[in-house]
């Protein structure tokens, strides 16, 4: 048996040195206003680079075999790399502008792709940051689910009650202190702990609002919420990383996709409120009420056993 571990053993070394990954580079220059003249380094692997990596360039953007790219308002716009850790972990784009300045982009598998905002450096006014990253925020709460869920949950534990107003505010409050806290660099954590402690949260959240008998979480739900709020910030602080803060008006990007995230979150709020109005006096709303209830522990508990698997 030790025999066949020692053999398993070399088998998978020799194939991860076999599939060794390594980085892909790219030069671009701008010539003028728009035009730019690109080309790969050289290959790690015998095949040439294009053969393993696609590039998708921003929007407006177009490039031939003559590796020139031709840009109708500018290199801005998000640059994406398509293909990263397979035969390459990373991709270095760099860039050297017109007026002199070059900048290096870094490129992974997990963050495949860089928003360009046609120069060195983003130049946007601090109106036009603020509405970009209020809208990211409302965009972010909407499309995350696992939030979603919890902050349902959190409606089917409290009720539409007074105690509703203190329970999401406490949510609120601790999410933004996390977020601004990861965002400015003052806090960081693996994504997989936090990705587990969030789903988590919502089966936990789900199976109290599921109970009759009396706990600590029905006495004291804005407590609950507060203290997985704190996860959840680090988890819209993911998302904001992936963003990525400007430069120049960072505070004021920080503060608007924060205030984006409670605009969506209000919103789900007074759906579920008019949901809620429609629906209270119809018969038999307890077991739909325990049915979605069920559903959202389901999914949080196969989530909850996935993120365990990926931190193992």
């Amino acid at each position: 048996m030790r025999a066949w571990f020692v053999a398993l053993a070399l088998l998978l070394a020799g194939s991860a040195a076999a599939h060794e990954m390594t980085t892909a580079e790219m030069r671009m220059r701008e010539m003028a206003s728009g035009q730019l003249l690109w080309s790969w380094g050289v290959p790690a692997q015998g095949q040439p680079i294009d053969a393993e990596l696609t590039m998708h360039w921003p929007e407006g953007c177009a490039t031939g075999d003559d590796r020139a790219l031709a840009c109708a308002n500018g290199l801005q716009g998000v640059l994406e790399v398509e293909g990263l850790g397979r035969s390459y972990s990373a991709a270095i784009i760099t860039i050297r502008w017109k007026s002199g300045e070059e900048r290096a982009y870094t490129l992974t598998s997990s963050r495949p792709s860089v928003r360009l905002y046609g120069g060195a450096e983003d130049t946007r006014a601090a109106w036009d940051v603020a509405v970009a990253y209020g809208l990211l925020g409302v965009e972010h709460i909407l499309s995350g689910f696992d939030h979603l869920l919890f902050v349902i949950s959190l409606l089917f534990l409290v009720g539409f009650q007074r105690r509703l107003v203190a329970t999401i505010t406490a949510f609120t409050l601790a999410h933004s202190v996390t977020l601004a806290a990861s965002a400015l660099g003052a806090l960081s954590l693996r994504p997989p702990p936090v990705e587990a402690t969030i789903a988590l949260s919502i089966l936990l959240v789900a199976g109290e609002a599921l109970k009759r008998q009396d706990s600590v979480t029905r006495r004291w739900p804005a407590v609950v919420a507060f203290l997985f709020g704190l996860v959840h910030g680090l988890g819209f602080a993911g998302a904001l990383a992936e963003i990525g803060l400007p430069a120049r008006h960072a505070n004021i990007a920080l503060l608007t996709f924060n205030l984006g995230v409670e605009a969506g979150q209000l919103l789900v709020v007074s759906a579920c409120g008019l949901l809620f109005l429609a629906v209270r006096r119809l018969p038999k709303l307890e077991p739909a009420r325990q049915v979605a209830l069920y559903a959202i522990g389901s999914i949080a508990a196969f989530w909850t056993i996935s993120c365990l698997v990926a931190i193992a």
